[in-house]
């Protein structure tokens, strides 16, 4: 019994890295032309997994999304905004 209790423990411990955190990054959209293009981008972005927020500026072209790092990452950020037709880079 107490074997069982250590291997759940440790498998629980190691299957989540004690290093994931909540992270910001801004996207830089170009491609944003009217008022459909913030929805869109949103809609595509709520649809990764680990995303907790996210404010699209239609006039500055970016996106500020807050993102669970243990769930995704901003490659995966990128990847969605470009399947949605809107490639985006990281903001300076």
């Amino acid at each position: 019994m107490n074997r069982l209790i250590i291997v759940l423990a440790l498998s629980t411990a190691l299957s989540t890295p004690a290093w994931a955190a909540t992270q910001t990054v801004t996207l830089s959209v170009t491609g944003m032309t009217c008022a459909a293009c913030p929805i869109t981008i949103k809609k595509a972005l709520n649809k990764v997994e680990g995303v907790e927020n996210i404010k699209v500026n239609l006039e500055e072209k970016t996106a500020l999304i807050t993102f669970d790092d243990a769930k995704t990452n901003v490659e995966a950020l990128l990847e969605a905004t470009k399947n949605a037709g809107y490639p985006s880079t990281v903001y300076p």
